[in-house]
């Protein structure tokens, strides 16, 4: 069963627009089991300081609908994620209205800095979740969405489908069976591993 989610209040359009380039802090601990990294944070989730914060993306249901939390966590709780041993970050720091107003530049470094992170902070998996910005950052351009031959920094690696509600080419329902595959993979490592 969902709760519903709670009463907040909404930043109004000056407090979005004023938003631009903003940075999001990472939601991140040491030996997390996900690393969940977006492609940079919408003006409407600088605006509030969570993660995939407006209305009508898709991120927070996914990854209840995948079985990686017991509840439908509402943004303004996405501290909880850490006791999931879940975490987030972008690979683009700076809001921006849309992911493609982002250089390719700024995704490479995004990458190199990625990497950087995961070394540090050591998570079982990274889960990218957009697979043109993945290919972009990476050099990756026959990537697909899904696990990845590769490690990222020595994590194994995820590519899921960007949860913004502009992509059309995933269902709730497809990208929740995404999210899903992703944490049957991670039960599997985690018990193979015995931890």
């Amino acid at each position: 069963m969902t709760a519903a989610p709670r009463s907040r209040p909404r930043p109004t359009p000056a407090e979005v627009a004023a938003a631009a380039d903003r940075l999001l802090p990472d939601l991140i601990a040491p030996g997390l089991d996900v690393l969940f990294c977006g492609i940079n944070p919408g003006l409407y989730s600088a605006a509030t300081g969570w993660h995939f914060a407006r209305p009508g993306n898709r991120f927070w249901p996914a990854l209840y609908r995948g079985g990686f939390t017991s509840r439908l966590v509402d943004p303004a709780d996405q501290a909880e994620l850490l006791g999931y041993g879940l975490g987030l970050t972008n690979l683009a720091a700076r809001a921006s209205a849309r992911a493609d107003e982002l250089t390719r530049d700024e995704l490479v470094e995004g990458g190199r800095l990625l990497v950087g992170k995961v070394r540090r902070y050591r998570p079982r998996w990274v889960a990218l979740l957009g697979v043109t910005a993945y290919r972009t950052a990476f050099g990756r351009r026959t990537a697909k969405i899904g696990r990845q031959p590769e490690t990222l920094g020595g994590a194994h690696l995820w590519v899921l489908p960007n949860p913004s509600g502009l992509n059309a080419h995933f269902t709730g329902a497809a990208l929740a069976a995404e999210f899903a595959a992703l944490r049957a993979a991670v039960r599997q490592e985690v018990g193979q591993t015995g931890s």
